[in-house]
Formats: structure tokens, sequence, C-alpha cells
């Protein structure tokens, strides 16, 4: 045995079985511990099957067991009733004629429509309840002027509706690019005129009318109306003096049968058109040879 172990490549020997040996150790080691972490894993996962399976227990109580469908159908946009609203503005309409100056006629596709004009007011000219009131006539003549044979252009507005309660459309009246309506009252032909609920140009209608108030134009002049449109048109008859030089008096109508005497008061009572006088009786006679003195006289 000596003799085997003082050769070199008995060591060598040893060492290679040594190394063996240690190999084998720890893989019979590795092998013992494998079943170990299999275990473990497997355990693991059981518990997280447990786990699952009592949350769909859970849910399954939660839920139906055959769930009904709970989609909630789209809601229908509702379709309004009201009758569909006219563009706001609308070209190209021919003035038929005029009824005064807050009313006019105007063709709408081959139809004749009365149209009330929004946010002013003319004095009246042709109301058979009213008398012909004061500068009614002007505004009436004035409207003529703006919108007689024009072609206009409307403008609705939704704060006042599409009818007034005489059925009439209600509209803004465009002429030449002005503002018809806003035009009539700066100029003092008509008043602002709000009924009921506020309209779009209102502000400028109103501050038109303040213009025309202070600058005393048109029905606010004291030498018109002094801003009293209500009072009906009153006639100024004038009454003609006539000149007395003469001694004689008589009248030139046609159906005229006396003459009169200076002192005859009965003369004063002729219209001043048709007042003649004389000096003499005989001048009266040459030229009315027929007349007779007054019975009054």
């Amino acid at each position: 045995m000596k003799k085997y172990l003082n050769k070199w490549y008995t060591w060598v020997l040893l060492v290679i079985v040594f190394i063996i040996i240690i190999s084998s150790l720890g893989s019979s080691k590795n092998v013992e511990v494998k079943p170990e972490i299999q275990k473990e894993t497997e355990q693991q996962n059981i518990d997280q099957n447990n786990n699952s399976y009592t949350e769909t227990k859970s849910d399954e109580v939660k839920q139906p067991a055959n769930p009904i469908s709970t989609i909630t159908p789209k809601e229908e946009t509702p379709v309004s009733t009201k009758s569909v609203q006219q563009p706001v503005k609308q070209d190209g309409y021919k003035v038929v004629s005029i009824v005064d100056g807050d009313t006019i006629k105007v063709n709408i596709n081959g139809t004749t429509e009365t149209l009330r004009i929004i946010g002013l007011d003319t004095p009246e000219t042709l109301d058979p309840r009213k008398p012909v009131q004061c500068f009614g006539k002007e505004a009436s003549n004035k409207a003529k002027e703006l919108l007689s044979g024009k072609t206009v252009v409307l403008e609705a507005d939704s704060t006042q509706g599409e009818l007034d309660k005489y059925g009439r459309l209600l509209r803004y009246v465009f002429v030449d690019g002005t503002d018809y309506g806003k035009y009539m009252i700066a100029n003092g032909y008509a008043h602002e005129y709000t009924y009921k609920i506020p309209y779009k140009y209102q502000t400028e209608y109103k501050s038109a009318q303040k213009s025309a108030e202070t600058n005393k134009l048109g029905f606010w002049s004291p030498n018109s109306c002094n801003g009293n449109t209500t009072s009906s048109v009153t006639t100024t008859t004038t009454t003609v003096t006539p000149t007395t030089t003469g001694e004689y008096y008589t009248s030139s109508y046609s159906t005229s049968k006396y003459y009169y005497p200076k002192s005859c008061d009965g003369w004063k009572s002729l219209n001043a058109k048709y007042l003649k006088s004389f000096n003499t009786v005989e001048e009266l006679l040459k030229v009315y040879p027929s007349r007779t003195i007054s019975p009054s006289c």
C-alpha cells in the first residue's frame, strides 16, 4: 500500500474520486430539495385556485344566474310641434302699397301680405275708431316716398312672433340699406313702440326717438304737434275781413240775387271769395243788373 501511496498518480486518482463523491452528494441533495419546492409551488397554486373560486362564488351570489340586459335605449330627440321659423332676413320683396306709416302690403312669393313694422307707431290716418291724428298724413306721405314700388329686405324677430293679433306679419323693413323704422323715428314721423316684450332693436329705436325729440324734428316741433300726436287734426278756418272801401256790396256767385248797402250788416255774411264792392248803386247795377236790394235791409 505504501508503494502505491508514494506514486503521484495515486493522489491524483484519490482527488478525482473525492470530487466525484462530493458531486454525487450535492446532486442527491438537489434531488431531495426539488420535490419540496414543487410541493410548495403546488400548494400556492391550490391557494390561488381556492381564492379565485371564492371570488367567483361571491360574484355569483351578487349577480343573478341569468342577468337581464340593462342596456338603456337611446333617447329620441323630441320633434318640435311649433311651426318652423322663417329665416331671420328675407331679401327681395316688392312693396305693393302703403297703408300708413307703420303698415304696408308686400308681395311674398306671389301673395300680397299685410305687414306691421316692428318697433314704431305712426299717427293714425285710417283707423275708423279715431280721427286723423296730428302728423298722420305727413308720416303716411313719407312712407310712400321711401317705400312705394321699392324692393325691400324683411327681418323677423323671434321675440315678437310671426303675426300680431290682427294676423299681420311682424317684420323689420330695410330699404336701400336703411332701417326704415329707425329712420322714421329719428326724423319725427313715428314714435318708438314696444308691444309687451322688448324687441331686437329697441335700444337703437329709443335712442333715435330721444334725438328727434331733442332736435324738435317732425311732430316734436312746436310748430306741428309739439310731440302730442294723439290730438286730431284741426282745420284752421281763416276769417277774411273784406275791405270796406265801397258803399254797396253783392256776391259774384251765379245764384246771388241781392245787394247790400254798407249800413246793412247782411253783406258781412257773404263769402269773402265772392264779395264785390261798389261806390255807388249805379256801378253795381251796371255790372249786375238783375240784383235787387236785400229784404233784410
